[in-house]
This record gives C-alpha cells, structure tokens and sequence, in this order.
C-alpha cells in the first residue's frame, strides 16, 4: 500500500507536520466483495463497503519535517522523560526521509491517575493525529478490536477499522488504556488481536473480520497503560517497549499543579478574574494529590473563590476529602 506527498518540500526550519497521502485499503478489493455479496440480507456489510468506496482509499500520513520543540511537554509531564525522548528519538529518524513516522508500541507502565492517558492525548496533539481510546477494562471479547464476523446480528467492524477507514489518518494514536485490566475468556480472547496489530510486518495487511479486507494498520502508533504488568502475556510485553512511569518529585508535582492552574484559567472566560498565578500553599496541597485529581480539585476551588468574590484560591477552597484519597507517593 502507497503513498505520495500531498505538499511540496518544505525547508530545513520548517517544523509543522508534513502530510502525505497512504492507501490504506485496495478499492478493488472493496469492490470485489460488494459484488458478491446476495441482493438480501447483509445491509450493514454493503453499507460499509458502499462507504468505503465513497471516501476512497487515501488518508493522510503525518510526517514531521524536524523535530518539534518538545520543551512544554518535557515541563508539563517531568515524570515521562523517558517516553518522550523514546517519541523524539523516533521523529528524527523520519525527518529526513520519505519514510513514514514509525514509533515501536510503547506501554506506559505506573499506578493509576498519574496522567498516562493524559500523555497519549498530548502526544497526539503534538503529531497532529487524532487519538482513539479504547478502555480494556470495559472489554470482554476480542472482537471490539478486530471486528465480529458479519455472520453475527449486530456485528460491525472494530476499532481498529473506525480509526483508520472511518478516520483521517493512517497513522493515528490509538491508546489500549488498562491492559492488565483486559477480561480474557477461553472462547475470546480480547488482547489477541495484538498479536498481529504489533508487528509491523502483520500490520500491513490486517483483516478486520466485520469487512473481510485487508487494511494497512502498519502506521498505527500504540500506546498501552497498565498498573501491573503480571497479567499482560509475555509475547505481548516483548513487542512493546516498556516505560515505568514513577510518581513526580514534590517539586515536580507542584510544578504539574501550576501548569494546570494556568492552563484551566487560560481555557475559560472566567479565568480572567483569577490571579494568573495560585499561592504557594494551595500548590503545596495540590502536590499532594494524584495529577488526575488536580484538575477537579481546582475547579472546586475557582468555584469556592468565585462564590466570595475573590480573585485567589485559598486551601479552604479545595475538597476537604480528596487529599487523601488520591495522595501520591513521591520520589525522593
């Protein structure tokens, strides 16, 4: 499966994504199955294939042009250094070249609410991909990645499908979250799908069982969360690289509270009446909390601060309960 390049060479400093044009599917293969298809039965099959021909095969492929300026990042999660660097390791060697972004399935591997979802959307954000979330946790068989055969009432394609064929990119950040937490049965497996999905060469010619066709899933960037790995097959683990995501430092937590501060009172109409910066004793109890916690927490307190028509957030303002319910443990 192909592609070319939708925009012409760009110089050295330019550092905005690159698009190209991937085919991720052979419209002849499309057109083949539709004709055999009975005239009966079959609507959601038809249908499929009818919109498949209609949008084409053609997605766009972000490709960077140089490596992006990584620094807001590398602030925002102190905690990922290790991933980070990992992703920017991957985008110089694409730079360059006509070659693909290809980055290797990455699994972010740490307790929960530490902000590894968070780090796949950012991640996303900085490719200029779309980001697909797929909760293991909720997952009970096999086919909501690859698809349930058309044969089955109210079958459809998996996810894997929806993001490429339905989506617009070839190459889209897709975030298997809670893969420990993956309900395996003996007659469904829900991670067997991957076997083939994170190997690049299987990728390439993935069969969804819904449409029957193959479809090039070899640009998909992966990324897994997990909180303990004992329960991921081992195959599984060695085609991933494996990333321990260690709770911040205090300071670093802090540091993760105030960029959240600035960033709420930055989203919002409102936020104009707040001080731009919070005080140091209402980071220091923010500190304490996991950094999924925070960001309600604040919104507590602009809520509370507001009420008496201040312009700052007291300790008092923040749930008196959630410290410790989400206290992290820090490094030393």
């Amino acid at each position: 499966m192909d592609n070319r390049s939708l925009v012409p060479h760009q110089p050295p400093s330019f550092k905005l994504p690159i698009a190209n044009l991937r085919h991720v599917f052979r419209p002849h293969d499309v057109e083949r199955k539709l004709a055999k298809l009975p005239n009966k039965d079959h609507e959601n099959l038809r249908t499929t294939y009818e919109r498949m021909l209609e949008r084409g095969p053609e997605r766009f492929q972000v490709k960077p042009s140089g490596v992006p300026d990584m620094a807001a990042l590398y602030e925002q999660l102190p905690n990922f250094t290790d991933a980070l660097d990992d992703v920017k390791r991957h985008v110089a060697l694409s730079q360059d070249s006509r070659d693909g972004l290809e980055v290797t399935p990455m699994l972010l591997l740490g307790p929960p609410g530490i902000g590894k979802t968070h780090f796949a959307r950012k991640l996303a954000d900085l490719l200029g991909t779309g980001m697909n979330l797929v909760p293991m946790s909720s997952m009970t068989a096999g086919w909501l990645l690859s698809g349930a055969s058309s044969q089955w009432k109210g079958a459809k394609p998996g996810k894997v499908f929806e993001a490429i064929v339905d989506g617009q990119y070839a190459n889209p950040v897709i975030v298997v979250d809670e893969i420990d937490k993956a309900a395996a049965e003996a007659q469904y497996d829900p991670l067997g799908a991957l076997y083939g999905l994170l190997e690049h060469d299987t990728a390439g010619a993935f069969i969804d069982e819904f449409a029957e066709i193959a479809i090039d899933a070899s640009q998909v960037i992966w990324i897994m969360t997990a909180n303990d790995e004992r329960s991921i097959p081992e195959p599984i683990l060695n085609r991933m690289n494996v990333f321990e995501i260690a709770p911040p430092s205090f300071d670093a937590a802090r540091q993760i509270a105030c960029n959240l501060y600035r960033s709420i009172r930055g989203e919002h109409g409102w936020g104009s009446r707040f001080a731009p910066e919070p005080g140091d004793d209402v980071l220091d109890h923010l500190a304490e909390l996991a950094p999924r916690d925070m960001r309600r927490a604040l919104m507590t307190g602009f809520g509370n601060a507001r009420l008496d028509q201040r312009d700052r957030i007291l300790v008092d303002d923040l749930p008196k309960g959630g410290c410790n319910k989400g206290r992290m443990g820090f490094l030393q």
